[in-house]
C-alpha cells in the first residue's frame, strides 16, 4: 500500500484523533475494556494520573459517548463507568497499535 502524505489527514483519521486527544484517554479506555469500574478502581489502575484529570477525561468521554457513567442513589454516592459499544469498537484499533509498537520495540533491539 503506498500512501502519499502529501495529501491532508484522513477524515477517518482526524475524527479518531480527536477521540483520543491526549495521553489519558487511551490507558482510561484500557481499564474499562475490563468491565465495569468505580472512580477509585479507575483511579488505582492508571498510575500518576490526578483525580481532577481523570475526572475531566471521564466528563468528556462520555460527552463524546465512549462511556456511560451511573450514578447510584446511594450515601456515600456510587458512581460507576463503562465502555459504550462505540468505546469497545476502540479494541480492535487498540490491538493493532500495541503490535505495531511491539514490532517496532523489536525492530529497534535488532540494530
Amino acid at each position: 500500500m503506498v500512501i502519499d502524505l502529501n495529501t491532508p489527514p484522513d477524515e477517518g483519521v482526524t475524527t479518531f484523533m480527536g477521540f483520543i486527544d491526549n495521553k489519558w484517554k487511551l490507558p482510561i479506555i484500557k481499564s474499562l475494556l475490563g468491565g465495569t469500574k468505580r472512580f477509585g478502581e479507575l483511579r488505582n489502575s492508571i498510575p500518576k494520573i490526578s483525580q481532577k484529570v481523570l475526572t475531566d477525561n471521564l466528563r468528556e468521554m462520555a460527552r463524546s459517548g465512549l462511556v456511560i457513567r451511573t450514578v447510584y442513589a446511594e450515601v456515600p454516592p456510587k458512581v460507576e463507568y463503562k465502555l459504550t459499544e462505540l468505546g469497545e469498537s476502540l479494541l480492535p484499533i487498540i490491538l493493532a497499535m500495541r503490535e505495531w509498537g511491539r514490532g517496532y520495540n523489536k525492530s529497534l533491539k535488532k540494530k
